[in-house]
């Protein structure tokens, strides 16, 4: 998609492997230039949270620019280039081409928010989520995230010839985002599920989903790295920094000064001296050319001056509409922040010099079966199903030599170096990693079973996945259930939803109790 700069950000426990695999692995020593870089954070654990990994100083300094933030469990069949050009054109953050996101007493300092560069500027981010019901790969009980989004404004709404590549799908503005488990946890225990009046006064409509999914797919601008760092009680990236980054356009003004949006954006440019010795300030290159007027892709946002900028005025009702209260008859044109509520219904002081955080924008993707993949593979069942659904694309050698294999398909359906015995071997809808040893007479339907993995002579395994080098006994009879590396199970084992873990099985698992010695 373009992007010649790549980190890859792992644990120092991760990094050597990691090296090792990027240097031999054939699926990764395939990828085109350029290479990954390795950053290894001597404080990065694998349970650290992720808004904490931002505020890692390693990480601090690698952020330069406008960056893209992805997760480890990502699969995505989308075109990054189409997702990349729909959140440049509707961000609009080229060449100082930007929009304005404050009020009318905002525009008038302007040149305080530097719009366009990536050290200054006032860019929104970009979020990508997909449906996770009544899909091939859906799972039950799968983790799902509430979002509230909203239409997008004019100066937002990217052009249809500009993003033809992208797939069915809607571009709106993301307003509210909270997991859904929190949502169902403050409903149970008031009874009730709130709403704040200020959200509602903002916008008239508000879209609710509650069976979509954070795919973890941002499109940040260079600011957000110091949005981390002021808020350190942030954890979560799609919960906390991202949920708080949705809400701080229409919750009250103080509530983006506690975040930090006056250190972020209310930064003074230094003077500087020119050839006559007199000081000047840097101004924006917008101030002297209308570069907004150039683009065929925006509707060009003419700033007032200030002479212009007038006090609003009440609008009245014609003479022959009659009040008891001559108030009555006035309709107010004020838009600021002084006419919505806060949560608790009363008024909030309008404060213009807090600055306006620009919005977070989503693309939702189609909850049409035919949607492209995208998913977060962050769990066993989830492991299972996808990988199930990418086996059944056609390997390579099914396709003719004219046809472009999927980048998710195999070479072969069963790795060459795990052929498994003709004698009365069913194998059917499985994974079959490489250097698997599987006995006669075994019976594998809906698994996967990873690399290096002993499965014993006539075993019976349905809807597992078996992990690497682990080693399934004589006669043992498996059915959804997950066996972790390295792990053995012995003969004649008949379990049904068992986690076979190191040190025991999972806990509140009543199987094997009487028999731990023999387990």
């Amino acid at each position: 998609m373009g992007v010649t700069d790549i980190t890859i950000i792992t644990p120092p426990a991760s990094k050597k492997p990691i090296e090792a695999a990027l240097a031999q692995h054939p699926d990764l020593t395939a990828l085109p230039s350029p290479k990954p870089d390795l950053l290894a954070p001597a404080d990065l654990e694998f349970n650290t949270p992720t808004a904490e990994l931002l505020r890692l100083p390693e990480v601090q300094n690698v952020i330069k620019s406008d960056f893209l933030l992805l997760p480890c469990d990502l699969i995505c069949d989308i075109p990054g280039d189409a997702l990349l050009e729909s959140y440049l054109i509707s961000m609009a953050g080229i060449a100082g081409t930007g929009a304005d996101f404050g009020t009318q007493s905002q525009l008038k300092t302007r040149n305080q928010f530097g719009l366009g560069a990536e050290g200054s500027g006032r860019r929104g981010g970009l979020s990508v989520w997909y449906n996770t019901v009544n899909r091939e790969e859906s799972v039950k009980k799968e983790e799902c995230d509430f979002m509230g989004t909203v239409a997008l404004d004019t100066y937002h709404k990217a052009p249809l010839q500009k993003v033809s590549e992208l797939p069915d799908g809607r571009l709106r503005k993301l307003v509210w985002t909270t997991p859904m488990s929190e949502v169902f946890e403050e409903a149970e225990e008031n009874k009730a599920w709130r709403i704040r009046q200020s959200l509602l006064r903002r916008y008239g409509s508000v879209k609710c989903m509650t069976q979509y999914r954070d795919s973890h797919i941002y499109f940040f601008p260079k600011w957000v790295k110091e949005f981390a760092m002021q808020n350190e009680d942030f954890e979560s990236i799609s919960e906390d920094l991202v949920g708080t980054w949705a809400k701080a356009e229409w919750r009250k003004p103080t509530f983006r000064a506690q975040f930090g949006a006056n250190k972020i954006f209310k930064k003074a440019s230094a003077p500087t001296t020119n050839g006559t010795g007199t000081e000047s300030r840097n101004k924006n290159i917008e101030e002297e050319i209308d570069l907004l007027s150039l683009s065929s892709t925006q509707i060009t946002q003419h700033v007032p001056n200030a002479t212009q900028l007038k006090p609003s005025q009440p609008i009245q009702f014609a003479s022959r509409v009659q009040g008891t209260n001559p108030e009555d008859s006035m309709i107010s044109t004020t838009t600021d922040e002084s006419t919505q509520d806060d949560e608790d219904g009363q008024g909030n002081e309008q404060d213009s010099s807090i600055p306006h955080l620009p919005p977070m924008l989503s693309f939702m993707l189609s909850s049409a079966p035919s949607a492209p993949l995208v998913r977060r593979v962050d769990s066993t069942p989830l492991l299972l199903s996808v990988s199930l659904l990418l086996a059944k694309l056609p390997s390579h050698d099914q396709i003719s030599s004219t046809t472009t294999p999927s980048p998710f398909s195999h070479p072969s359906k069963i790795h060459p170096t795990s052929q498994p015995p003709q004698q009365h071997c069913t194998i059917k809808q499985s994974c079959i990693g490489s250097n698997c040893t599987i006995g006669a007479g075994a019976r594998i339907q809906d698994c996967v079973i990873m690399d290096g993995a002993q499965i014993g002579e006539k075993a019976v395994i349905s809807g597992s996945v078996i992990g690497k080098k682990a080693v399934i006994g004589k006669g043992s009879k498996l059915k959804d259930c997950e066996v972790q590396d390295g792990m053995v199970v012995g003969e004649g084992v008949d379990v049904k939803n068992e986690k076979f873990l190191v040190g025991g099985f999972e806990e509140g698992d009543d199987f094997g109790e009487e028999d731990d010695d023999d387990e």
